[in-house]
């Protein structure tokens, strides 16, 4: 088998080194090229086509962020983020550039020493990312024509239960490629749609910090963060985001939020959310599961459709990791297996009645 290629984009020389080094000790990882800006990473990417791209998000000349957009709209690779997690702009352009079409996101090695841990990490995370389908990825060119695509012409798949059925909430549950679908549901549902909305993404705790604010900027829709004892009835026309290391659920009509063991590597869990919106509202509870490696949230999404509710998937062309969804679908778990441009068309159906 012919070994991963690689292009490292990173400003910092000693940092860069050592990325080098880490890639270069595996025996089926190959080096191509060295970036120490993104305009020079958007060239060698063009003239090499490696497998892989390692990308910096802060340095001069062209930033990670307009060197992964420029990439992901001309020449899709797929791009894991190596940055820094502590400062609160960075974490907005890592966020920007998970939804232009980055895969995944690591942070920077700890100090200046070797660190065993995180270089088998780092490595693994290389050779999972190689393995992902890129396709091109515009940014957000097409939002607003999509909103009005949606909301004028809704597609005959969509369901509706004529007015026979209230639903009191919405869960929806991603992984990798998940902050770029879930923009895309939020910006393009429209704001007649009331229904609060759990939201379930695996992302590390030190990326995750900041990742509801990011979310509130970027949709008219208001997005939090859950606190535990919230009344789910008080969170009308919200996006509530699982805090990041929290499993989220819902017992009595309140969120409640616990450090449980994970289930399948990740807390929070999607299963786990998924689970309790069927014992909460049976089938008054619709969820969604979009793009994601893995297997979380096909077990839940079976426990709502065995309730009543109602279930959705994403399709595997819009996936940028058909993973979570197949899951479901293998399970019969899922009522309706959409295109991410027809999800918030759909969901905007279950609207029947004021809330």
């Amino acid at each position: 088998m012919p070994a991963i290629r690689v292009l490292v984009v990173e400003d910092a020389l000693t940092i860069r080194k050592y990325l080098v080094e880490v890639l270069a000790s595996a025996p089926d990882i190959e080096v191509v090229g060295e970036a120490e800006d993104g305009k020079q990473g958007i060239e060698l990417c063009a003239r090499l086509r490696p497998d892989v791209v390692t990308m910096d998000m802060m340095m001069p000349v062209m930033t990670g962020l307009a060197a992964t957009e420029y990439i992901m709209a001309y020449c899709p690779t797929p791009i894991l983020i190596v940055s820094a997690s502590t400062n609160r702009g960075e974490l907005f352009k890592t966020y920007d550039a998970l939804a232009a079409g980055a895969v995944d996101v690591l942070d920077k090695p700890p100090g200046d020493e070797a660190n065993s841990v995180w270089e088998n990490r780092f490595i693994g995370t290389v050779k999972l990312v190689s393995r992902i389908r890129t396709i091109t990825h515009p940014r957000a060119r097409l939002a607003d024509r999509i909103r009005k695509q949606v909301e004028n012409n809704p597609p005959p798949s969509t369901p509706s239960d004529n007015g026979k059925r209230m639903y009191r909430v919405v869960g929806i549950g991603a992984s990798t490629g998940g902050p770029g679908a879930v923009i895309q549901i939020l910006r393009t549902l429209p704001m007649s749609f009331r229904l609060p909305i759990l939201l379930v993404v695996h992302m590390s705790e030190s990326f995750g910090a900041a990742f509801a604010d990011w979310l509130d900027s970027q949709t008219v829709r208001p997005v939090i963060c859950a606190k535990d004892g919230q009344a789910v009835a008080d969170l009308v026309g919200h996006v509530v985001l699982a805090p990041p290391n929290w499993h989220m659920t819902v017992r009595g009509g309140r969120l409640r939020l616990t450090q449980d063991p994970e289930r399948h590597s990740c807390r929070p869990s999607v299963d786990i959310l998924f689970e309790s919106l069927a014992a909460e509202y049976g089938p008054s509870a619709a969820t969604c599961l979009l793009t994601g490696m893995g297997r979380d949230g096909a077990v839940g999404t079976l426990a709502v459709r065995h309730a009543g509710g109602t279930t959705f998937a994403q399709d595997e062309a819009s996936c940028v990791v058909y993973g979570m969804p197949r899951e479901a679908v293998l399970l019969n778990a899922v009522d309706h297996v959409l295109p991410l441009t027809e999800i918030s068309a759909a969901l905007a159906r279950l609207v029947v009645t004021k809330v």
